[in-house]
């Protein structure tokens, strides 16, 4: 992979609820797949808890999981990336 635009984020901001407090965290609560495994657009790869609700995070795109940048039990904002896919 030459670098970062071979790469589709997994964003936070796709899935955070437009009635979210403008400074409020969210915290990773599960990844359901790990670096280096094929998943499919939609699968859910991870769930984010903000106040009491869980969110699950799907797939933006086929591809490889080639990076997780917030791991379980991290705080996270709307503008954070949680992880890198690298498109089939």
């Amino acid at each position: 992979m030459s670098g970062n635009e071979d790469r589709v984020a997994v964003a936070a901001a796709d899935v955070w609820p437009e009635d979210a407090e403008a400074d409020e965290t969210a915290v990773v609560v599960n990844w359901f797949a790990r670096e280096g495994r094929q998943v499919d657009e939609g699968e859910t790869v991870c769930e984010i808890q903000i106040e009491k609700v869980s969110i699950d995070v799907p797939a933006p795109t086929d591809g490889e999981l080639v990076e997780i940048e917030r791991g379980e039990d991290d705080e996270l904002s709307r503008e954070d990336t949680l992880g890198w896919l690298a498109p089939d």
